[in-house]
């Protein structure tokens, strides 16, 4: 049986000053559901993913790259980042997230 989780997103995971925090909430063959919490200044560099995933904003503001095109998210919003394509979170305001990657 897997782990049980309950609560509220925005709980499940606290700051940490000058740091990129992350917790994983889900870990199957299929797909992962990690949730992230950045303190100001954190980003994520350029990269790119295998699969598709999806960037739900939980708290604060962020700007997401695709491409090399701005995004800028607030919280309650989200974007689907394409596999293969460059991506990168940028450095801002501390912000959570809720990233859903799905494997096939």
């Amino acid at each position: 049986m897997s782990e049980i989780l309950a609560g509220t997103l925005l709980d499940m995971i606290a700051y940490q000053d000058g740091a990129v925090v992350s917790k994983t909430l889900v870990d199957k063959k299929t797909g992962t559901v990690t949730l992230f919490a950045f303190a100001p200044g954190q980003g994520l560099s350029e990269h790119t993913a295998p699969f598709d995933a999806l960037i739900q904003v939980l708290d604060g503001e962020a700007e997401v790259r695709i491409a090399g095109t701005p995004y800028r998210l607030a919280a309650g919003g989200m974007i689907v980042m394409p596999a293969n394509v460059p991506h990168a979170l940028m450095p801002g305001g501390r912000w959570k997230m809720l990233l859903t990657m799905i494997r096939s």
